[in-house]
């Protein structure tokens, strides 16, 4: 495009994404378009000689119309760059495609500050006031720079940087709320076939355990939330949890999904962790090998299933059933053998896989039109659960008459539709981020006793010397990490001081020596939640002022060096954690276990919803510590097993009973009455005992052996009641 003078209105325009699978992809994209050779510059390591930087820097100087890079390559730039002179007067469009946060914090200001007209000499030494004020100003934006953004799943921040205000004059605020310039909804490309709808034909699957110790007196006192996501690791990489769902996902995979697309349907398995990744590639060669030995490919041996991962992989002790693995180290390259180098994309197009089992890479921003099934076997919810199904709904010849298929064996079907329903439509604004939050959170910082003004200052003079050593860095910052630390652990010290003698007077029954043990151990834990908060509260500054920063003029040079210096401290005020805190798994086993098939259903997206609302981050530094709750081992093992399971596994679940009971104790108004306004221990001795033994009693027919169950066992009965009743509270 060209301006009336006949000047160009861009002299690049720079496509920044934040992954490097989608950049691979935009960049196959662009080529379909321009085949003409110098118009379209790939900024990578796969081509030609020279680095990143270097590449970018020839790209602008010779002002390549198009160049895509991803948004990691740009903190590299500003040294390759730093003497030209050339790009003082032209103009830059940018297209962010998924506008996601990266985008919108300090990675992004040096994008700014790469691009921005300078006016300085090539000559001109620069002190470290000189580049604050530089960071400040690119802050500001610059007159030529224009952003373009695009995304599916706008977040409130997504809108208040890129949202264009209805009244330009007046700056953002509830009545004057940043807009998206255009939206195409799910719902519309839906409808128009540019898209499917990947919520239809939706089944989830319900785990249910049961775990023991192998020898009861070993019962050791631990932290009950480390205990508890330890033990659901433990289970999770269990062999005989994962054969049980791999044995779900081939046979499914086999029966509904193999023949689609004329035998070119795909699969993905998403996986929480890479351990997992690895152990679900391991149990699915395994599977296969042993259910088509000798019976030819007709019974799927020719399933092939890829692993990706990032880096190596190895297991520890810890890790269930892994002797036979624990001098091994798991990478893609020896766990893909047939790759033979190939790019995982293109070997995964091929016919020589079908399957592909993921741990975070490919999960989102992955484009393979021929994926028609998805194996979910993590927590999924709002984006990303969006961004994980949606790999699905590319379109394919065929696929739109087969439809997909999605296997879920951690999440509800009410997560799913809630974490879809706001993307349906349009996405907006219920309010703009408060800017006076960043003073607030700065005070609060300044007067929390761990670093001293003089340290911020004299941190940011040494950043800024060229050839910088980290570790010159990392002195600076050494006195406010021992004064954390040492203050840190002094508090911990007191706290479990206090605790134990609290523990102690409550023996005696003195309700005097009570009192004030209770007030010397609420002290002791206020002061230990003191320093963990101003923990999180350094990153809550850093991301609030960078993002804040790029939306309002706070032109304030301390801001800024707090927020670099924040940026650095923050990761090395670490906790030392004890011997004695670590949870010991080797007296664990699991005694029962059942996977079962729930429903399967068609999701529907609601299309008379009202536009969904999004809340601006208006609670920035409003964290708070908690302290850590200690439970015996067997009584988080038997909280679990409540939770879960009942007696005999071949019995209707108990969880599914306990859904079916609490929503007979939600019509009772006097009991609903009492949960919301006391405490627990309160709201326990009034109606509730009753109601839920008139709940239980009203059971029907095809519930009566759990009612029986119930009624017999009053352990059981005083466990699902505690059950029934955190459902309500919660």
């Amino acid at each position: 495009m060209y301006d009336e003078q006949g000047e160009k209105q861009f002299h690049s325009v720079i496509i920044v994404t934040d992954r490097t699978v989608l950049d691979d992809q935009l960049q196959d994209t662009i080529y379909q378009f321009e085949h003409a050779d110098g118009v379209v510059g790939r900024i990578n390591n796969k081509e030609g000689d020279g680095s990143k930087s270097e590449k970018l820097a020839a790209a602008l100087e010779n002002a390549q119309p198009i160049i895509i890079v991803t948004i990691q390559t740009f903190p590299f730039v500003l040294r390759a760059i730093e003497n030209s002179t050339c790009l003082k007067e032209r103009n830059y469009a940018v297209i962010a495609d998924e506008a996601h946060s990266s985008q919108s914090g300090s990675t992004a200001r040096q994008l700014k500050e790469v691009l921005m007209t300078d006016e300085m000499d090539d000559d001109t030494v620069l002190s470290s006031e000189d580049i604050l004020d530089a960071s400040i100003a690119a802050r500001k934006g610059s007159g030529n720079l224009n952003y373009y953004a695009f995304t599916a799943t706008p977040k409130a921040k997504t809108l208040e940087l890129f949202g264009r205000l209805p009244n330009p004059e007046l700056p953002a605020s509830k009545t004057n709320l940043p807009q998206a310039y255009h939206v195409y909804s799910m719902r519309q490309a839906i409808e128009e076939g540019f898209i499917l709808d990947v919520l239809k034909n939706y089944t989830n699957y319900q785990v249910a355990y049961q775990l023991a110790q192998k020898i009861e007196s070993a019962d050791d006192e631990v932290d009950s939330k480390r205990a508890k996501v330890k033990l659901n690791q433990w289970v999770r990489l269990h062999e005989y949890n994962i054969t049980q769902k791999v044995k779900v996902i081939i046979e499914h995979y086999k029966t509904h999904v193999m023949g689609l697309l004329g035998g070119q349907a795909k699969a993905m398995v998403v996986t929480s962790s890479r351990k997992e990744a690895v152990r679900y590639k391991l149990a699915f060669d395994k599977y296969i090998a042993e259910s088509t030995a000798g019976a030819g490919k007709k019974n799927g041996s020719n399933i092939q299933a890829m692993v990706a991962f990032s880096g190596e992989v190895e297991f520890t002790e810890d890790d269930p059933d892994c002797g036979a693995w624990l001098d091994q180290k798991f990478t893609e390259k020896n766990m893909n053998p047939n790759l033979k180098k190939r790019d995982m994309r293109k070997a995964f197009d091929s016919d020589d896989y079908q399957v592909m089992l993921v741990a975070n890479k490919f999960q989102t921003g992955f484009d393979q039109p021929k994926l028609c099934a998805m194996y979910v076997d993590k927590k999924l919810g709002g984006v990303e659960c969006v961004q994980t199904l949606s790999r699905l709904n590319r379109t394919y010849p065929g696929k739109a008459e087969t439809g997909t298929f999605v296997l879920d064996f951690f999440n509800e079907p009410d997560e799913i539709l809630a974490a879809f329903q706001p993307y349906y439509q349009t996405a907006e604004l219920a309010d703009v981020s408060n800017p006076d939050l960043v003073f607030e959170l700065f005070e609060k910082l300044k007067t929390g006793r761990i670093f001293q003004w003089r340290e911020v200052e004299q941190f940011c003079e040494a950043f800024f010397v060229k050839n910088k050593s980290g570790a010159a860095i990392s002195n600076i910052c050494r006195p406010a990490v021992e004064r954390w630390q040492s203050q840190y652990s002094s508090a911990v010290e007191e706290f479990l001081k206090a605790k134990d003698m609290f523990e102690r007077t409550k023996k005696t029954g003195d309700a005097v020596l009570m009192a004030n043990a209770e007030s010397s151990l609420k002290e002791c834990l206020k002061e230990k939640s003191r320093l963990e908060i101003f923990k999180k509260d350094l990153g809550s500054f850093t991301r609030f002022y960078e993002f804040m920063s790029q939306i309002v003029d706070y032109d304030d040079k301390e801001l800024e060096k707090l927020s670099l210096y924040a940026r650095f401290l923050r990761p090395l005020l670490r906790e030392k954690v004890t011997e004695q805190d670590d949870v010991d798994l080797d007296n664990v086993v699991m005694s029962h276990y059942r996977l079962s098939k729930i429903r399967q259903q068609d999701i529907q997206l609601k299309e008379d919803a009202a536009e969904y609302q999004l809340e601006p981050s208006n609670d920035v530094g409003s964290a708070t510590a908690k302290d850590k709750k200690e439970e015996y081992l067997s009584q988080i093992l038997a909280r679990l097993n409540e939770l879960f399971i009942t007696d005999e596994l071949t019995d209707k679940d108990l969880i599914n009973y306990a859904f079916t009971v609490r929503d007979k104790l939600t019509e009772n108004d006097a009991v609903m009455t009492q949960i919301a306004n006391n405490t627990s221990e309160q709201a326990m001795l009034g109606d509730f005992p009753q109601a839920i033994d008139d709940a239980v009693m009203d059971s029907n027919d095809a519930q009566q052996a759990m009612m029986m169950q119930y009624l017999s066992n009053p352990e059981l009965a005083k466990g699902f009641a505690r059950v029934v009743f955190d459902m309500l509270k919660g």
